[in-house]
């Protein structure tokens, strides 16, 4: 019988799995949980995962739910090749194939009819019965003993299988779109058949398992994307918050296959805000600076954005990429892709009053900073400006005074091919 997680490999004749033979997955950003239905006939439930997939596995998260157990006992399998060791195998050298004796797997030690000892590489040898998947890895093997027959399910985490959704902003002059993608990624040589699956986006905390991210990784770099096949595509819907997180469902079953990814189409929110805008985001000083503002952007969707990289596109043209953050429904996104050479500012800083204290110390500076705005562009451009200040009380233009740090906000619109200037007072009080 058919099992994607092959849980049931080397395993005698104690154990069934369930008729479906399909797995449940609960996929986090960076983790994935394992339901397997099992049927233990006996008193007895072995366990087996290829040792590739058992270093993905966090450690202690193993467990059998539904099935009382007594005791478990974790061993270390020998690979398949080790089952080899004495019997005839075929080695190729030039254009010739002899029979060697497999002495010693560990390190492919063979012996020729010669009574030659000698090593060889696995790719030069040939069997007279098909190798499995990674037939030089060991594998791992977990013996529950049970007080009776019974059947349960077997749950595990695994840093193996995991999601992320990323976007493409598409934008023209007549507006702006949103739409995003999930990547379904599986670094193992298992094969999942899913029955259940739920996505989950959020901050999880689980037990580190370096191992398994360094795994994860090597993997990542030998994905392959899956192609459409003739069997229904899942479709991803949202069931809501869960505790600060969000929880998305997938429809229909499907099929994970070994090192894959599969892509399936994930929200397409509506922006109920959109701008574009020339920005900076910068610091008090008294110096005169000059520069060029940043291509920015400023987004609000009608639902939660779980993190993930954003491409933009305007006019069907890429114009950069970014990373949006866990982003609340209606939350504001602001981010930037880069220089606008097209729109110049000159800033100065002008003091304007200052106060001493008895000693001649001085207590507290008035500024007028101005910021000057020359731009190429044949088309009017919003400028937007965000400058922090410090001090222990800070006082900008009319606005309360307050404590450590202030932020003044300059907003103004560039004319096309034109110049326009703006000022603001600060008030930098440290008496």
């Amino acid at each position: 019988m058919k099992n994607s997680l092959s849980v049931a490999a080397a395993v005698a004749t104690t154990l069934a799995l369930g008729s479906a033979g399909a797995t449940d997955l609960r996929i986090y950003p960076s983790f994935t949980e394992v339901r397997q239905p099992v049927t233990a006939t006996g008193t007895s439930l072995n366990v087996t995962l290829p040792q590739s997939a058992w270093d993905s596995v966090l450690p202690g998260s193993l467990d059998l739910e539904g099935l009382p157990f007594s005791s478990a006992t974790q061993t270390l399998q020998s690979n398949w090749l080790s089952g080899l060791e004495g019997q005839t195998v075929f080695l190729r050298r030039g254009d010739t194939t002899e029979p060697v004796t497999l002495v010693r797997a560990r390190d492919l030690l063979v012996k020729d009819a010669q009574g030659r000892f000698f090593n060889v590489r696995f790719e030069d040898l040939s069997f007279s019965a098909a190798p499995p998947l990674n037939p030089q890895s060991p594998s791992q093997t977990l013996t529950y003993t049970l007080p009776r027959a019974g059947t349960g399910t077997l749950t595990y985490l695994t840093r193996a299988v995991t999601w992320s959704p990323r976007y493409t902003l598409n934008a023209s002059s007549a507006g702006a779109n949103l739409t995003a993608l999930a990547d379904l990624r599986n670094t193992t040589d298992l094969a999942y058949d899913v029955q259940n699956t739920e996505l989950y986006a959020g901050d999880v905390t689980v037990q580190a398992n370096p191992q398994a991210e360094a795994a994860g990784f090597a993997a990542d770099m030998v994905m392959r994307a899956v192609p459409a096949t003739a069997a229904p595509a899942p479709k991803i819907q949202s069931q809501g918050e869960l505790r600060g997180l969000t929880r998305y469902d997938l429809t229909t079953p499907f099929t994970l296959p070994a090192n894959s990814v599969i892509t399936l189409p994930f929200l397409t929110p509506k922006l109920s805000r959109f701008e574009r805008y020339a920005g900076l985001d910068t610091y008090f000083g008294t110096g005169t600076r000059t520069g060029t503002l940043n291509r920015s952007y400023r987004l609000e969707a009608d639902q939660r954005l779980p993190a993930g990289p954003l491409t933009v596109r305007e006019d069907g043209r890429l114009v950069g990429q970014t990373t949006l953050p866990d982003t609340r429904k209606g939350g504001t996104i602001d981010f930037s892709l880069g220089e606008d050479p097209d729109i110049e500012y000159t800033r100065t800083a002008a003091q304007t009053a200052q106060v001493k204290d008895a000693k001649g110390n001085v207590t507290k500076t008035t500024y007028k900073v101005t910021y000057a705005f020359e731009s190429s562009k044949d088309r009017a451009v919003r400028a937007e400006i965000t400058e922090r200040i410090g001090g222990r009380i800070i006082t900008i233009d009319t606005m309360a005074p307050v404590k450590n740090q202030g932020t003044a906000n300059l907003r103004v619109d560039v004319p096309a091919k034109g110049k326009v200037s703006k000022s603001f007072t600060v008030v930098i009080d440290n008496s």
